[in-house]
């Protein structure tokens, strides 16, 4: 039997990459800070653990694995990583998880690790013009993040890539760009935009009015978690280290996502933009070289993610009410 680990299996993607694992037979191991707040694990040993820890680390990391999932990271939505206020924190946590696990599966002789980078590492020059932002692999350097958080994520992808290059791992490197779904965090300040919106939505009555940050014109794509499980699995078994977006293509501005959920809610519903964190102007996935390189791209359409995210946060809702 196969056997997998994933860090942050405790978190939104991890939980769910727990779950298409174990469906392909895999014996999986799970580490995170907390259980997952939205689902029981389905992780064979589930070990709560601070994986900024080295001697930790070493612990949950004592046998050869098949494949470790690196997911664990200090973030969160734009309320969380744009203000400034976390950035210490963000950079530090985030750094210190990366030097432990991947010197942990070196020094175990674990060569097969994914590493989840972020699209945030992307220069700011680039993602100034909504309509047109830039976000091709290509175009990652000269670097100028927006925030330190996207800092971070580029330095912890060379740190992957130079052990590659150092020590012959076989590590893959990803750049998502937004992953929503099911089973995620939806409120708290760490909630990204689907979530978000779709809280907001839920909770307001028919009539009502809600919240947008900034002008709403800032663009972005959002992938459904099931496509971004696919095009992880797709390249931690391929030949190609990466990095590589894994993105959707379709590109939407924050006013008209919330509109969206506004259309599934079925209510009437105004919006009023006030001031807030929002990040570049435009982001969006170029899913040009993960097409060319694994001959796939993710291509379902936003609607039906946000119809099925809209329907789950509106029932943890409905369930807490009654619970209340």
């Amino acid at each position: 039997m196969k056997t997998a680990l994933v860090c942050g299996a405790g978190g939104f993607i991890g939980g769910h990459l727990v779950k298409r694992l174990k469906k392909e037979g895999f014996w999986v191991r799970g580490v995170d800070l907390k259980f997952h707040e939205h689902a029981r694990t389905e992780a064979d040993d589930f070990v709560i653990g601070d994986l900024r820890d080295q001697a930790f680390v070493r612990s949950v990391i004592d046998r050869r694995f098949d494949e470790v999932y690196q997911l664990a990271a200090d973030m969160g939505g734009a309320g969380y990583v744009f203000t400034g206020t976390h950035d210490a924190d963000i950079m530090h946590n985030s750094a210190m998880i990366n030097l432990n696990v991947l010197d942990a599966c070196h020094k175990r002789n674990i060569k097969r690790v994914f590493y989840s980078s972020s699209a945030c590492m992307y220069p700011e020059h680039n993602q100034l013009d909504p309509d047109n932002p830039n976000c091709a692999e290509d175009s990652a350097y000269p670097a100028n993040p927006d925030s330190e958080y996207g800092w971070e994520k580029l330095f912890s992808e060379r740190l992957y890539l130079a052990y590659n290059r150092n020590y012959g791992m076989e590590c893959r490197v990803a750049r998502f760009h937004n992953i929503f779904g099911p089973e995620g965090t939806w409120e708290g300040g760490k909630e990204k935009a689907p979530a978000a919106m779709c809280r907001k939505v839920a909770l307001c009555p028919d009539g009502g009015e809600i919240e947008v940050w900034g002008d709403g014109q800032q663009t972005r794509s959002f992938l459904y978690i099931d496509e971004c499980l696919e095009g992880v699995l797709r390249l931690t078994r391929s030949d190609f280290e990466g990095p590589v977006n894994i993105g959707s293509e379709e590109m939407i501005k924050i006013n008209d996502l919330a509109k969206m959920a506004i259309e599934i809610s079925g209510k009437n519903i105004s919006l009023r933009n006030i001031p807030g964190p929002v990040g570049v102007r435009g982001r969006n996935s170029d899913n040009r070289l993960i097409r060319e390189k694994l001959d796939w791209a993710p291509d379902a359409p936003l609607r039906e993610g946000m119809e099925k995210v809209y329907a789950w946060i509106a029932g943890e809702i409905a369930r807490r009410h009654n619970q209340g």
